[in-house]
């Protein structure tokens, strides 16, 4: 698993494709031509990839690394209204120290808060060197005006966020208002100063894969330094055919841009089966550039529970009893 990780994101991409990316994004028909330009996805071919690689299987000392790996990858997440300090502070321990009966258990990447938590979090984490993300612009619906949503941001960063999970205006997308939801993550990205910004797109509501293409490249152009695919809070969340997709777009971004672009599935993965078929997209479409917890990120509550279940029956040979982890 890797030790250290670089301390900043890539420098803003400035063309694509040899064209400056102020020319793509000089007008709504600039970027919706750039977008609609995009090769179409063969969904049948994505999907039977997605499906094949997730057949694959690992030896025991190579799904050891890859639990630890995923462990350090895990954005521990609570996004409720009833969530209290008592109930962050408890989180952020156990971000800190995932198994508080081995201190060789890596720690979580991040914890992820709204913003009136940040302060919270911040201090529940301190000096374990896990993150603090808070989702911001009028998180999960997006659907408040733009001075509204900064001022959400502005809020987490002044709190102490290290990194912002914004939501798209899903509705300004499907309509074809490119241009706008453009403006809106740049003027995101300006207000989170130094903290590292996240673009979620909540792909179950862009209907279909050649969408959520589109709002892969729409983020990565407007200087997003991950894509997300979830709030959660939807029906359909990360796939395995969504997540191949993004990475496949990332691994063209920087092929063009020269700039590297995080992934964040989000939502409905809960077991450590789950998580290592992720890592194996990852390997086998982007390879081990992005095996590391700067670029990678898991948003997840109850999939660090099991992690920890299969980690402990690697090392013992049996399963800890129901009181072996906490219950998020």
């Amino acid at each position: 698993m890797p030790t250290t990780a670089p301390t900043a994101s890539s420098p803003p991409a400035k063309r694509v494709g040899g064209t400056p990316i102020a020319d793509v994004t000089a007008s709504n028909s600039t970027l919706r031509r750039f977008l609609h330009g995009l090769p179409g996805v063969d969904a049948v071919g994505l999907e039977a990839r997605a499906a094949s690689l997730g057949t694959r299987s690992i030896k025991t000392t190579a799904k050891a690394y890859a639990i630890d790996l995923a462990i350090s990858m895990v954005d521990l997440t609570t996004l409720e209204g009833a969530d209290t300090p008592g109930k962050v502070r408890a989180l952020g321990a156990k971000a800190a120290h995932p198994d508080p009966t081995d201190r060789a258990t890596p720690t979580t990447a991040a914890v992820c808060v709204y913003p009136d938590m940040v302060a919270v979090a911040k201090q529940a984490v301190a000096g374990s060197g896990v993150k603090v993300a808070s989702v911001a612009t009028a998180f999960p619906a997006g659907r408040v005006a733009l001075d509204v949503k900064l001022a959400d941001v502005r809020e987490a960063v002044d709190a102490g966020a290290d990194e912002i999970d914004m939501v798209i205006d899903r509705g300004a997308f499907l309509s074809g208002k490119y241009l706008k939801v453009y403006d809106e993550i740049v003027a995101v990205k300006e207000a989170c100063g130094d903290a590292r910004l996240k673009v979620i797109f909540e792909t179950g509501e862009l209907s279909t894969y050649d969408n959520i293409r589109r709002a892969s490249w729409l983020g990565m152009l407007a200087g997003a330094d991950f894509i997300k695919t979830s709030t959660g809070k939807v029906a359909v969340n990360a796939t395995p055919a969504n997540t191949l997709l993004m990475l496949e777009a990332v691994r063209d971004f920087r092929a063009q841009t020269g700039v590297q672009v995080g992934v964040k599935p989000a939502g409905g993965i809960r077991t450590s089966k789950d998580a290592i078929k992720f890592l194996v997209l990852v390997n086998e479409t982007v390879g081990e550039d992005w095996l590391d917890n700067h670029w990678f990120r898991f948003g997840a509550s109850s999939l660090l529970n099991d992690l920890l279940m299969q980690r402990q029956k690697l090392a013992t040979g049996r399963y800890s009893g129901p009181d072996y982890v906490t219950v998020d």
